[in-house]
């Protein structure tokens, strides 16, 4: 399978590289800083200079069965207006540019599948309260950058593309994530 990820270099992208390499997959990484991505990681990068302002290449997307989107700033910080803008900036605005790449492709070299990180932000603080996928947003910041947010990884369902949501709550990993901190 041929794989392109972006936000190959943080903590979840690591490790999926890794097992995507170990299960022989063709993998491209997708990255602001391809060559570094690239000895890094051990895989073929694509340079994406300005996620939030470009689309990206379209040539790192072409021909490849399955694209994964993991790119977005870290929430492990002070969140102040600035730090929300950035955090609400590198989900959606990339992801609007990934879409759009996706869409100037012509069907036959489109991925067939994405695979959109999100957040279980998407529920809001509900404290104990058991959830699924039926339960609906909550009204804080966070929900409703999720929202925004999953609602352009969705806009390729139009184009022919899966579109499949990964919600993922705290990241917990000896290498990052929140035991890092």
């Amino acid at each position: 399978m041929r794989v392109t990820v972006t936000g190959a270099t943080g903590t979840i992208g690591r490790a999926l590289v890794g097992r995507l390499r170990e299960r022989g997959d063709e993998v491209t990484a997708l990255s602001r800083h391809a060559a570094r991505a690239s000895t890094s990681l051990g895989v073929p990068a694509c340079e994406w200079n300005d996620p939030k302002a470009d689309q990206p290449p379209a040539e790192a997307l072409r021909g490849h069965d399955a694209v994964v989107h993991l790119l977005g700033e870290t929430i492990a910080q002070r969140w102040n207006d600035e730090v929300k803008r950035e955090l609400r900036d590198s989900r959606v605005l990339t992801t609007r540019n990934l879409v759009a790449t996706l869409r100037a492709l012509p069907d036959a070299e489109r991925p067939r599948v994405l695979v959109s990180q999100s957040a279980t932000g998407l529920y809001g603080p509900r404290g104990d309260e058991r959830l699924d996928e039926s339960v609906p947003a909550g009204d804080d910041f966070l929900a409703g950058l999720v929202t925004e947010w999953e609602a352009e990884a969705r806009a390729a369902d139009e184009l022919g593309v899966r579109v499949v949501v990964t919600r993922t709550g705290v990241v917990l990993s000896e290498s990052g994530g929140a035991l890092e901190k």
